[in-house]
């Protein structure tokens, strides 16, 4: 089980929430963030969910996941989620969800120590900064805990544009963050760079922002998603190459 972690106030005006992050330790808060998750992903973006149980996002990896979240504890309510599935989880449900977007094979090597993230999100009423912040430094804790060294996940950009916009993100960011060739992934419907514009003004969303500022790498061109509607930049960052300023932050690394 994650510490909790009690974040600092954003400002003297606002008032203090009690945040707590940790790992869903019951059926109950695992449900509760598969609720977040439809709300954010299904209601506010439109994405397509087949479920069984209406207003709950969960999928066959849900199971053998872990669940990371924060609770606002006044408010007994869950108001962001991440969920982890680790290399001896992957292997139980047969893969990555990753990989039902991108052939993996070039990381093969990397797979006993590849941990997974995916379906971020944080209630529309909790996106200051701290919610996110105490869900990287429960991420960032949870795998100094176990000794893992990378983790994978797609980062979304939205499609709304018809996919310029992410396009022309890519080409923006691939000089400065793209992975040596021998991590390099490959999408299984990629997006037709050639046919989009290129050259938009386009700043990354905060999630992406966080992740490349933290030290990680896209690892090849974005894979389009229908059911999201979104193009997925696969990143990978390895917690050897974390940014010393986020380590201190989120590890209490040392000089």
């Amino acid at each position: 089980m994650l510490q909790h972690v009690q974040p600092r106030p954003e400002g003297a005006a606002r008032k203090s929430r009690n945040l707590h992050v940790g790992l869903a330790t019951c059926e109950t808060e695992i449900l509760a963030a598969q609720k977040l998750r439809y709300r954010v992903f299904a209601e506010e973006m439109g994405a397509r969910l087949p479920t069984r149980t209406p207003g709950v996002d969960r999928d066959i990896y849900d199971p053998f996941c872990e669940h990371l979240i924060v609770r606002d504890e006044d408010a007994g309510r869950i108001v962001g989620t991440y969920r982890i599935l680790s290399p001896s989880a992957a292997r139980k449900v047969g893969g990555y969800y990753s990989e039902n977007e991108f052939d993996l094979t070039r990381l093969q090597h990397l797979r006993s120590r590849l941990v997974e993230i995916g379906r971020s999100c944080i209630d529309a009423e909790y996106r200051s900064g701290a919610v996110i912040t105490l869900l990287w430094s429960g991420l960032a804790r949870y795998m100094q805990e176990n000794g893992y060294d990378y983790l994978i996940g797609c980062a979304s950009v939205s499609m709304g544009d018809g996919g310029h916009a992410a396009a022309s993100l890519y080409n923006r960011l691939r000089d400065q963050y793209l992975a040596p060739l021998d991590y390099h992934v490959f999408p299984r419907a990629p997006l037709p760079l050639e046919s989009l514009r290129k050259d938009l003004a386009v700043e990354p969303p905060p999630l992406i922002k966080g992740y490349l500022r933290a030290g990680a790498w896209i690892c090849g061109a974005p894979a389009w998603d229908p059911d999201f509607n979104t193009a997925d930049l696969p990143i990978l960052l390895p917690m050897g190459k974390v940014d010393e300023r986020y380590a201190k932050h989120f590890l209490g690394r040392k000089d």
